[in-house]
């Protein structure tokens, strides 16, 4: 079985895993986890009913029950864990993959991530090697819908300001869609937002720029001020400009800055990842916030930020986390700040793009893959060249790593999953960074 992955299980249905697989993750993760109660949520993948009923049939057998919290967002699930006190929880959904993927984001008491270093290693091991043995008091299936409450808390996160907003919002037929209309009602105009596991418009990846066109298209048309993308679980969300640019999520760790540092006048640490702009940091530290960078993905991030006790954080794959969230992420909740900061902007005169324009200092490349796969000795080979040429400022050496220098920086860092190696720089000039990229390219297309 090849699903068990960095941050939690997930592939084709039926090739990388199936139901059988299904089966005993439910019955042993009450065991790893050493509860009796094991929260269940699922999105409306195809496949997702079949790994519902195998999932709570494991649980049930091992002696536990299930709190079936039905079709939902992954957010509402990581909420659920920590507002009703459950040490472990599932959560059925492949995200943003396409329609023949599906998975399980599991997570322990207080809504901590449970990567492969944290359980998901020791559990493929006990689904490999140990034998089922149905308890003698089976538990049960409990219904435990809690879609209003969640409803209620989402709306502590709206403002009045939105209303000078003219909003386009894609749902991607995701699960944003189970709530996008009682939060926001009829002020959005909507693509895509009702419930389709087949995702029949576009894969719900909104980092894929394919993915982005109906909504930058719908701006341009409607005239919007700004364009709203969900991915598929909704625990992500990203954003179009009034002129239909894709805003580079990262950006949007800086806006966020606004409500938490100069609105609330909060103090505290900012969390960003390894691949952010140099930009946020030096809008966020301007409005008193102190920026602290760490790994790439949730299994992480959503640790390091409860570690450091950090008021918020994101990353530049859309993912944004919030102490007020149990330190975990949260599409809608970012969703509902940003609107209601740039609809403060709007008053003040002030467009979405000219908000971002003056955060974005720096010329950037984005991600950019290399299908190497020895990996390492590219890697090696990529920062021999860099650092004989020019004395680094800064050296990050987690999760691949990051070279600061004067006037650019680079972050490069291996695919857990595939043959790939991603590249990101930065520079003060497009000049540079086009010059600095060159040489990064021609570098590793040399190493296969």
């Amino acid at each position: 079985m090849g699903a068990f992955k960095a941050y939690d299980i997930r592939g084709v249905y039926n090739q990388d895993f199936d139901k059988d697989d299904v089966y005993k993750i439910g019955f042993f993760l009450p065991e790893l986890l050493g509860t009796k109660k094991v929260l269940v949520g699922r999105d409306v993948r195809l496949s997702s009913p079949e790994i519902h009923a195998n999932l709570c049939k494991g649980i049930e057998d091992a002696g536990a029950d299930a709190y079936d919290l039905g079709i939902c967002t992954t957010p509402m699930v990581y909420w659920a864990t920590a507002q009703y006190g459950f040490d472990a929880s599932v959560m059925i959904t492949a995200s943003h993959n396409p329609k023949e993927y599906n998975g399980l984001k599991i997570s322990r008491t207080n809504a901590l991530p449970v990567g492969f270093d944290t359980g998901l290693g020791e559990l493929e091991r006990w689904i490999k090697e140990r034998i089922v043995v149905v308890a003698e008091h089976r538990g049960r299936t409990v219904e435990f819908d809690k879609k209003a409450e969640y409803l209620q808390f989402q709306r502590r996160w709206l403002s009045d300001d939105i209303a000078h907003l003219r909003i386009a919002m894609d749902c991607s037929n995701g699960m944003a869609s189970v709530f996008v209309h009682d939060l926001y009602g009829s002020r959005p105009i909507y693509l895509y937002d009702t419930l389709d596991g087949t995702f029949p418009n576009h894969e719900a990846n909104p980092l894929e720029p394919a993915n982005t066109e109906d909504i930058r298209h719908l701006v341009r048309e409607t005239k919007a001020d700004i364009g709203v993308i969900f991915d598929g679980d909704a625990d992500r969300v990203m954003f179009v400009d009034e002129k239909s640019r894709f805003i580079s999520p990262d950006l949007m760790i800086a806006v966020l800055g606004n409500y938490f540092l100069k609105e609330k006048g909060l103090k505290g640490r900012v969390l960003q990842d390894i691949r952010t702009s140099k930009s946020v940091r030096s809008y966020v530290e301007k409005l008193g916030g102190t920026m602290e960078m760490w790994r790439v993905g949730r299994a992480y991030a959503a640790l390091k930020l409860r570690e450091i006790d950090g008021v918020y954080g994101g990353e530049l794959a859309g993912h944004y986390y919030f102490r007020d969230f149990n330190y975990s992420d949260s599409g809608l909740m970012a969703c509902s700040l940003l609107l209601g900061v740039f609809g403060r902007f709007k008053q003040e005169g002030k467009s979405v793009s000219e908000i971002i324009d003056s955060i974005a200092l720096y010329a950037n490349s984005g991600e950019v893959n290399f299908r190497i796969e020895d990996k390492t000795t590219a890697m090696e080979r990529l920062r021999e060249h860099f650092v004989s040429q020019e004395k680094p400022e800064a050296f990050y050496d987690f999760d691949g790593y990051r070279i600061e220098f004067p006037h650019w920086w680079f972050n490069v860092r291996p695919s857990n999953t595939e043959p790939y190696l991603r590249l990101i720089m930065e520079a003060d000039t497009q000049e540079l960074l086009d010059r600095k990229l060159s040489e990064a390219r021609k570098l590793l297309l040399s190493v296969r």
